[in-house]
């Protein structure tokens, strides 16, 4: 059974930063793609950032420069290093897993998803 469980969110003032992480279990973690998306109040679901199994990242252009994606195989873990944080940043982050090892971009080839946490920033 696979799970993907997320952690890190909270409420934090614009500017500030935040780590999420996503512990993963019941699969070969290493040789998914491993994403993040978001949805916001009201709207649909977003792609923020996505890494494959080689390492290769991609980000919404919305959080290049101030986000960043990382992976550790070791503990089946994912991160994402949230700075320069602004109240349109607020959202439901969440968790992916792609088996198929594309980029992460289109979110119905997501496999499994985790229960997302909650990240609201404060003018």
């Amino acid at each position: 059974q696979v799970q993907l469980v997320e952690s890190g969110g909270g409420l934090v003032q614009a500017g500030g930063s935040l780590r999420l992480s996503c512990a993963a279990s019941g699969l070969t973690f290493s040789s998914y793609t491993m994403g993040w998306i978001r949805q916001a109040p009201g709207k649909g679901r977003e792609f923020v950032a996505a890494i494959r199994s080689g390492g290769s990242t991609y980000y919404a252009d919305s959080v290049k420069g101030r986000f960043t994606i990382s992976r550790d195989n070791d503990k089946n873990t994912l991160f994402l290093q949230m700075n320069s944080l602004k109240p349109e940043d607020t959202a439901d982050y969440y968790c992916a897993a792609d088996s198929r090892g594309t980029t992460g971009f289109v979110l119905h080839r997501y496999d499994y998803w985790g229960q997302g946490t909650q990240v609201t920033v404060s003018s």
